[in-house]
């Protein structure tokens, strides 16, 4: 008898497989992906990763601090696979990636501190190393070895609507994953994050990426850039293109986990951008600006990101747990503003400070081209954002609003020493603007360091303009720019004849520490600049053993030598 061997088909594989392959050929046959040009500077060009555990430093000028906490600085960045950011061409248009996307990278400055000192007199260990941060889209296209997700974001409406469908259908997704602009810290564990996404949790001792962070399922949509930490609570924000656009959560610490214990959706009629949230010992602070991202409007044949000066600006102040309907609403100047410096409250008022423009850096006039021969200089100007001050009465209403430093020169990317978070501070430092070398680029470079005194007024003769505050600047040299500054506070205690002395520290009592390059001689570094003597040399430049392009947000994160 002839023995019949049984099959199994299984037809619905066979059809998706099928389905999957009629797609690619499409996108393959109507799309051209098209490499943008490098930006003038060539610092925006990607790296490729170093191998291992990465190289130990053998050049410092100057020299680290004894008292320097050991850790690990850590700066977040677009280095896009395949050379660089794309764009496409087919029958539906052109759709573009924007300047903000690429894959994310990591790169971290390890300091170590040995019990032996060295010939040179240092205690110090420092290494560097670099990763991309491996998303699921990263994976996926790393195993395709060449650009596969369309460009979703700028161009012609039918060519990005056409690829939000054509990337659903292939990835189930509608866009790459970034994971390119910020490291948090919280509950030990540290993460890379993106506005389009969830986070990625990192192992901060190799920047090997573990997966994403969901919240144990508990959170399904993405995180904004800076979450932020009070008394051991990270509270979180989720921006969405679809309703509810806004939902805010706080995790509290418990025992050796996390736990959602508040989630609620803040009920609003447009998806405004919220790259960051305030809080204050008892309330939640966020920016409603009128950079919104409107798939109405595109398909209507419109941008899929605007700002429009014309709409409403507001801020919001809710209880920490609160919910849409104990919202109190605050009708603010029209601004895009991206960055808090510092929120606290102060009698019966929620004070903010925090880096405002007049227009965006992100939407359809700002993709990235190095062309500026359309835009003027009153144009320009509006891109460049200044210290400001909103001081809400939360008895009557009222808003009072001030520049903090006028507008002579402009400064993004603050930081404050952290202990200060949702608390009044003193101090606060940003990166400050080179209108020049930014005009010439087309997007924004950083040529210094400010150091704001929010309690001491500007040092000028005669009557002081606005009641402006005094502003230390540290410049690097020309043609040097940093991105990623950070404080790092000065520890508060000492080991002395083998008994801990606890010393005095104050608000300002530690470094700001930076990624910087040159663009004459292609060298990058980290500098540590002490904030107590801010305006002269930095103490320590660390000479890096490779180029690190230009990027977005850094942290410091003590570390133990025993990690």
């Amino acid at each position: 008898m002839q023995q019949v061997i049984p099959m199994h088909i299984d037809v619905s594989k066979i059809f998706k497989n099928a389905s999957a392959k009629m797609l690619d050929a499409f996108v393959d046959s109507v799309f051209e992906f098209i490499d943008q040009p490098l930006l003038p500077s060539q610092n925006f060009a990607p790296v490729g990763e170093l191998e291992g555990e990465g190289v130990v430093i053998t050049s410092i000028i100057g020299r680290i601090p004894d008292n320097f906490p050991e850790g690990v600085y850590v700066r977040n960045g677009p280095n896009p696979l395949f050379g660089g950011l794309k764009s496409t061409k087919s029958v539906f248009g052109r759709s573009s990636h924007i300047w903000i996307e690429g894959e994310g990278m990591v790169h971290g400055l390890y300091f170590t501190k040995n019990d032996v000192v060295s010939s040179d007199g240092s205690r110090w260990t420092v290494r560097y190393n670099n990763r991309h941060v491996e998303t699921e889209t990263y994976k996926l296209e790393k195993q395709r070895n060449k650009p596969s997700f369309l460009p979703a974001i700028g161009g012609d409406s039918p060519a990005i609507l056409s690829a939000y469908l054509l990337n659903l259908l292939r990835f189930g997704k509608v866009n790459k994953y970034l994971s390119n602009t910020n490291v948090f810290e919280h509950s030990g564990r540290f993460y890379s994050v993106a506005e389009n996404h969830i986070p990625q949790e990192i192992d901060i001792l190799t920047l090997e990426t573990l997966g994403n962070w969901d919240v144990s399922g508990a959170w399904n949509r993405p995180f904004i850039s800076h979450p932020k930490v009070r008394t051991g609570e990270l509270v979180i924000m989720g921006v969405d293109a679809v309703k509810p656009f806004w939902e805010v959560g706080s995790l509290y610490l418990i025992a050796d986990g996390k736990e959602l214990i508040h989630k609620v959706d803040l009920k609003l009629n447009r998806c405004s951008i919220c790259h960051e949230i305030g809080v204050t010992q008892r309330y939640n602070v966020i920016m409603d600006i009128a950079l919104t991202i409107d798939i109405k409007r595109l398909v209507g044949g419109g941008p899929l990101v605007k700002y429009n000066e014309e709409e409403y600006a507001r801020i919001c102040v809710m209880p920490r747990y609160g919910d849409a309907s104990s919202i109190r609403w605050f009708k603010v100047e029209p601004n895009c503003t991206f960055h808090i410096i510092n929120s606290f409250e102060a009698g019966d008022e929620v004070v903010v400070w925090g880096c405002k423009a007049l227009d965006s850096v992100i939407g359809p006039s700002n993709e990235s081209s190095t062309d500026n021969s359309t835009s003027t200089a009153e144009d320009a100007s509006k891109l460049y954002s200044h210290a400001y001050e909103w001081r809400l009465n939360m008895e009557t209403g009222e808003v009072r609003e001030r520049y903090l430093t006028g507008k002579k020169f402009s400064m993004d990317f603050p930081t404050i020493n952290g202990n200060f978070c949702g608390l009044k501070n003193r101090f606060g430092y940003a990166q400050v603007v080179d209108s020049v070398a930014s005009s010439t680029s087309g997007l924004l470079k950083y040529g210094g360091i400010a150091k704001l005194h929010f309690e001491e007024p500007a040092e000028r003769e005669g009557e002081l303009e606005n009641e402006e505050i005094k502003v230390e600047r540290h410049m690097f040299e020309e043609n040097t720019f940093c991105t990623g500054a950070a404080f790092v506070p000065k520890q508060s205690d000492s080991s002395r004849t083998g008994s801990i002395i606890l010393e005095e520290v104050e608000e300002d009592d530690g470094w700001v520490i930076t990624f910087v390059h040159n663009e004459d001689t292609k060298v990058s570094q980290v500098y540590v600049i002490d904030t107590k003597e801010f305006c002269s040399e930095p103490v320590a430049k660390i000479t890096l053993p490779c180029r690190v392009p230009y990027g977005f947000h850094g942290a410091f994160m003590p570390t133990s030598s025993n990690t």
